[in-house]
């Protein structure tokens, strides 16, 4: 147990010693520490011999070592006053070694907390190279990211100055389509104002016109049933019966076959008048033939009746099961009521009678015609050079071409208004050598081989 306490007793001088007297490797200073345990052990030796200057060292016992030891002490008295500021010296010498050593002792102690500091120095500046490389590091990267967030930054500048200028662009192009389609709009819809005025215009144009007419056939009208003889001369009553196939010496049916055309050829050139009389209720076919106009009146819907004082003529219609008889137009006419028919056609009649009787048979027609009746009179047009060196003189019946002026005259003496001409059969179509001639010329002189006037009873 003594031995063990002993032991710790030593380990603990040891701790002490190491304490005050630090090793040269200690600590973290980077270069070597100064050995102070030889200085310690050499201060320590001599600290044990300033004690023995001016005493006299143990002897074993004897009367030798006594009588020695004695004489020793003697001497050492005698020279106490010689050594005793040497023994001063050494203590003070000693005293001075210590407080030497102590401070060298602290000055390792200063040196290892040094070397402490400067290794967390150190540390720090690894942390601070590190700090720095990753600074660099991140400054090159942080450089490239702006490099890159300025030119992504600069692309999205141009691209929305871009895009800026393209909705601009079409924004503006828009605007501008719009603005054309307003105006567009506008001047269709001042067009159509425009044009609605003008038709609103026209017919009331039309109407005072026609209220004018009426006026002035009525009053004409009156002028002359003051100025009328009265009776009627017995020429006038006289029919005009159209030649006969045995008067004739031949068959007059064979001959409108051959120089007239075929039924399709009349049906489709007749279909121009289809319109005028597709409201009608109750017409009259004046010389209907063979019964084209009839029979397209019957496919419309439209009632209709043909006279014609051909035989032939009228067997044929009936045989088509149409509406027609063997009558003098004049005598037909004469015994019809006033203002019983809304329609009346007659197509190629009023070149066959004498010009003297054309004028009343006008009369007839307009008197037998309601308000607002329809009339259409188809005849050769003697404006067309043509029908001279072709079919007019053909027909041994004909007296003479009317012209359309003449015939449009007979009209508006008798109440007929809203006059209109139209020309038929060009003659180029059956004529191609015509092509040639100048297009003024040729529509002058070489027109339309037939006309159509149409007018409405006022």
């Amino acid at each position: 147990m003594e031995s063990a306490e002993l032991i710790a007793i030593l380990h603990e001088v040891r701790d002490r010693v190491r304490g005050r007297n630090p090793e040269t490797a200690a600590g973290g200073v980077p270069v070597a520490l100064p050995d102070l345990m030889p200085l310690a052990h050499a201060r320590d030796a001599a600290l044990g011999k300033v004690a023995a200057i001016g005493t006299v060292n143990p002897r074993s016992g004897g009367i030798v070592n006594s009588i020695v030891q004695a004489w020793k002490r003697f001497v050492a008295r005698v020279l106490d006053w010689h050594v005793r500021e040497q023994v001063e010296f050494n203590r003070k010498t000693m005293a001075c070694i210590d407080a030497a050593l102590e401070s060298l002792v602290e000055t390792n102690r200063a040196l290892v907390q040094l070397g402490d500091r400067l290794k967390a120095q150190e540390q720090v500046g690894e942390e601070l190279k590190d700090i720095r490389n990753h600074w660099a590091d991140w400054r090159f990267q942080w450089e490239h990211t702006l490099q890159t967030n300025e030119i992504q930054f600069l692309r999205s500048v141009a691209d929305l100055q871009g895009g800026f200028q393209h909705r601009a662009t079409l924004m503006d192009a828009n605007y501008r389509d719009a603005m054309r389609g307003q105006h567009a709009e506008f001047t269709g819809a001042l067009e159509r104002f425009s044009l609605d005025i003008q038709k609103r215009l026209w017919a009331d144009l039309e109407r005072i016109r026609l209220d004018y007419e009426r006026l002035i056939y009525s009053e004409l009208k009156t002028i002359r049933q003051r100025a009328q003889v009265t009776g009627a001369s017995a020429a006038a009553s006289t029919p005009v019966a159209a030649p006969q196939s045995g008067e004739l010496g031949f068959d007059y049916g064979r001959f409108a076959e051959r120089f007239r055309g075929s039924e399709e050829y009349v049906k489709a050139g007749q279909q121009f008048y289809l319109p005028y009389f597709a409201e009608c209720r109750n017409v009259l076919d004046i010389g209907c033939g063979r019964g084209e106009f009839l029979e397209m009146m019957k496919a419309a819907g439209v009632p209709a009746k043909g006279i014609d004082l051909g035989e032939e003529s009228v067997a044929t219609c009936r045989q088509k099961g149409l509406d027609a008889e063997v009558a003098d137009l004049f005598v037909y006419l004469e015994n019809l009521p006033e203002a019983s028919l809304d329609g009346i056609f007659c197509s190629q009649v009023v070149e066959h009678l004498p010009p003297d009787r054309l004028p009343e048979m006008v009369r007839l027609c307009a008197s037998r015609l309601q308000r607002n009746g329809v009339i259409a009179i188809e005849t050769p047009n003697p404006e067309c050079l043509a029908i001279f060196a072709t079919h007019f003189y053909l027909d041994p019946t004909h007296h003479r071409p009317v012209p359309h002026p003449l015939l449009a005259f007979y009209l508006e003496e008798f109440g007929v208004g809203n006059i209109e001409v139209r020309k038929l059969s060009p003659a180029v179509e059956s004529m191609p050598s015509l092509k040639s001639l100048p297009e003024d010329f040729r529509e002058a002189f070489f027109g339309g081989l037939d006309y159509a006037i149409l007018g409405r009873k006022l």
